[in-house]
């Protein structure tokens, strides 16, 4: 990823460069097929070096890889196009092109305005020329007279530039930081670069799926402006890569704990996958497809909802996203959708909407000063204050899931959306003789499907093992089913085997919604109306479907998804829950049953360490991780809390509690009470996953346990450790030596990953430090040092360590 970006620019540019200055040739030195597979080659690398690229110190960078690639990305398709004779004349090439140069050309200008703005001249120097080359390709392409010399000049300059941002990242990395060429020092900018304290931390993505929305309406507004004299089949790979891209921008922007924006883009990636398919219907038949009416107003619909969520946070970008219910509503009026003037006119807007928010987010990433638009929520938490009901979720573990650190902010929003979307469109009424006609296909399987997948993949990041695998089920039928039924290969007469695929599917589900009744109510509702679902589906394959039943069953899994969009939403944006999930229909016994006080902190963080140790002062008990298992603490200062770790463990007295500390120097006031032989021991043997177990003596009392020691060890003896993990010894920094015991009822497996401590200790304990799974399953070596002086030790216990190591 270091050098990823540094070589790609230079290569790809050179290869265009060469491509130009040899095109007015008859045969150019790089053919158009092999020159378009290059393309798409560099454009992944570069994609990859964008998401690889750290965005605390190279936002513009970043937004600048994921840009160029995005757009080589769309260029090498059309190459390919061309080179297999696929674009016809020189015409249908040029209106192939020019949407996706001419968008690049104002995107690229942008992103070089800010680079100037923010002192960044190599930057801003490499996407201003790529910017000209575009905007030369564009003009050269209307008129033959400029030729293309121009173009490959400037492609050369990029090529130059970026060579010489290559040198000099290759020499600030040899020298580990020592020497840089001036202008690719990017550590310099990483002060000015901190994340803002909106919700959770400012976005660095959103500006390249903003650009690709500019994609989107650049290849319809150029049909309206008369840029292009036509929609056809070459535009399409302009659209298919920016759908593809945006659903890549709305996982990296789940990473980066922006809910509402990557709910957006996930919304908006759908309509760059339904364009691409109204391209490509002319290719089967000759007339225009149309859309369905209802499934464009429901869209409408819920992007008004998520611009009025967003406005709470940005209104700025709320607003924005008005101009997309307009498009929506635009489509609604006029059947034969993107080929109509009314959406390309409003598609010219989005494009000018778009260019704006570009300019504003690039900026307010990159610079110290943000633009004074507005986009601050001060005036929305002043509205807000005067409401006792409505608060803002605000704080670093704004998106942190219930059981601990994740990676990803929930996708539950975008999931459920996708299937009210899902089950509008299959209220369509299409032609049995032409299904392809409607465009049904992009709203079912893309977002009924491509999307609920990701939905139930980052729900199973963030430990939702029951939600992921019903978002998974669902996906995978909505993407069969739509494929099967309205991609003509279902025709008019059923087939037994489609019938015992969709039972299958319906014993599946069984199976969630029987779970669904231990979780909570909306979610048992959810899953039993896709049930019915999935049986108008059965019906519909035996012959047997009453009429009007496949109707109510969909807009019933619709009304109740449209419900659990707006839970989810809300949720995510206020504290406490304003539109409840319910609790669960059949309550558990015991551990897992209700909700939880217990806190889950990240331990990745500093904070959640001290907010720990100020548990642990105030007489708590706390599972924390280790460099073994996961472990039940105390503080030994509190007889208190040990008394309570000792009863919520129902620890058994052949297993005594044990004792932790930091380092040795907190035994030094005591070392004359040990032997020189143990002492050189222990010092040899820790930090370490070894437990010595040494006899009890008065060096117990340095260590400040007080009454807890009748908890601790045997009246023989007591089990020692230092820990080999940062995290625990920091802790017992900040706490004195702790009380330490597994994390499981006496007699159970040991306790692998934080969310294991809950389950198994439930309410008996007050906090967990979550740092995902264990590095080992096993627990430490127990090693008998009472006899050491004799010459002699013995094992309790053989774990972690071997006999032969200790």
């Amino acid at each position: 990823a270091k050098f990823t970006s540094c070589f790609s620019f230079p290569t790809g540019s050179l290869l265009l460069a060469v491509h130009f200055y040899s095109s007015p040739r008859a045969a150019p030195l790089i053919p158009s097929t092999a020159l378009g597979v290059l393309l798409l080659i560099l454009s992944a690398l570069l994609a990859y070096a964008g998401i690889r690229r750290s965005p605390r110190n190279a936002s513009l960078l970043l937004s600048l890889c994921l840009t160029i690639s995005a757009f080589w990305c769309g260029y090498g398709v059309t190459f390919i196009l061309a080179g297999q004779g696929a674009l016809g004349d020189a015409g249908d090439l040029r209106d192939a092109v020019v949407p996706g140069l001419a968008t690049f050309a104002v995107a690229l200008l942008l992103v070089a305005v800010v680079g100037l703005l923010c002192r960044e001249p190599i930057l801003a120097l490499i996407s201003g020329a790529t910017s000209l080359a575009s905007a030369h390709d564009v003009a050269a392409r209307h008129s033959h007279t400029l030729g293309s010399s121009a173009v490959a000049c400037n492609y050369l300059i990029v090529s130059l530039l970026g060579g010489y941002f290559a040198l000099g990242r290759i020499l600030y990395f040899l020298t580990k930081g020592k020497m840089a060429l001036p202008g690719t020092d990017l550590a310099k900018k990483k002060s000015r670069e901190q994340t803002q304290a909106t919700s959770g931390s400012t976005n660095p993505f959103a500006a390249t799926g903003l650009i690709l929305n500019m994609l989107w309406a650049g290849v319809f507004g150029c049909r309206l402006l008369g840029i292009t004299n036509k929609l056809s089949v070459g535009q399409a790979p302009w659209l298919w890569a920016a759908g593809i891209y945006q659903i890549g921008i709305c996982i990296l922007s789940y990473r980066a704990m922006d809910v509402l924006m990557a709910t957006s883009f996930g919304f908006t990636s759908i309509l760059k996958f339904a364009g691409g398919y109204c391209l490509l219907y002319p290719v089967w038949q000759p007339e225009e497809p149309s859309f369905p009416t209802p499934f464009l107003v429901v869209f409408s619909i819920l992007f008004a909802i998520l611009a009025l969520f967003l406005s709470l946070r940005s209104p700025l970008d709320g607003l924005y996203l008005l101009v997309y219910v307009a498009s929506c509503l635009a489509l609604a009026c006029h059947p034969k959708g993107f080929f109509a003037g009314g959406p390309q006119g409003v598609a010219v807007a989005v494009f000018v909407a778009s260019a704006l928010i570009v300019l504003i987010h690039l900026y307010d990433v990159k610079a110290g000063a943000r633009i004074p638009t507005g986009r601050g929520k001060g005036a929305v938490k002043a509205l807000l204050a005067c409401s006792s009901f409505l608060k803002l979720r605000e704080g670093p573990d704004l998106h942190a899931p219930y059981l601990g650190y994740s990676k990803y902010a929930d996708a539950e929003a975008l999931a459920f959306a996708c299937s009210v979307l899902a089950s509008s469109a299959l209220t369509a009424t299409g032609d049995p003789q032409a299904p392809l006609a409607t465009v049904v296909i992009p709203w079912v399987v893309v977002a009924g499907g491509i999307l609920k997948l990701l939905g139930g993949s980052v729900a199973f990041a963030r430990g939702k093992t029951l939600e992921s695998s019903a978002f998974i089920l669902y996906a995978v039928m909505w993407i069969i089913w739509g494929l099967a039924r309205y991609g003509g290969l279902y025709g008019s007469t059923r087939s037994f085997h489609s019938a015992v695929g969709i039972t299958a599917f319906m014993l599946f589900n069984g199976f969630i919604v029987f779970c669904t009744l231990f979780l909570n109510i909306t979610w048992f509702f959810y899953s039993l109306t896709f049930m019915l679902v999935t049986l108008s589906f059965f019906l519909d394959a035996i012959h047997a479907l009453p009429t009007g039943y496949d109707m109510a069953a969909t807009l019933s899994f619709g009304l109740v998804s449209f419900y659990c969009f707006l839970s989810a939403l809300s949720n995510s944006i206020f504290e406490g829950p304003c539109l409840p999930m319910g609790g669960p229909i059949v309550q558990l016994g015991g551990v897992g049953g209700g909700t939880s006080k217990c806190l889950h902190l990240p331990a990745r963080k500093a904070s959640s360490v001290k907010r720990i140790a100020d548990i642990l002062r105030s007489g708590g008990t706390c599972g924390v991780p280790t460099d073994t298992v996961y472990v039940l603490v105390a503080a030994c200062n509190r007889p208190d809390a040990v008394e309570k770790a000792h009863r919520s463990k129902r620890q058994a007295q052949d297993r005594p509690m044990s004792l932790w500390i930091s380092s040795l120097k907190q035994l030094e006031p005591a070392k004359h009470l040990f032997t020189p032989l143990l002492w050189d021991f222990m010092e040899a043997a820790w930090p370490s996953p070894i437990s010595l177990v040494v006899p009890r003596g008065e060096w117990v009392d340095f260590l400040g346990m007080k009454d807890s020691a009748k908890y601790v060890g045997t009246p023989q003896s007591v089990a020692i450790r230092i820990p080999d993990c940062s995290v625990t010894t920091h802790l017992i920094d900040l706490v004195g030596p702790i009380v330490v015991t597994s994390a499981n009822p006496t007699g159970e497996a040991d306790t692998t990953h934080h969310n294991q401590v809950y389950a198994k200790l439930g309410d008996k304990v007050d906090a967990v430090l979550c740092d995902g799974p264990s590095p080992e399953n096993i627990a430490s070596t127990v090693v008998d040092c009472t006899k050491i002086d004799s010459g002699n030790i013995g094992f309790f216990r053989v774990g972690l360590v071997p006999k032969s190591q200790v």
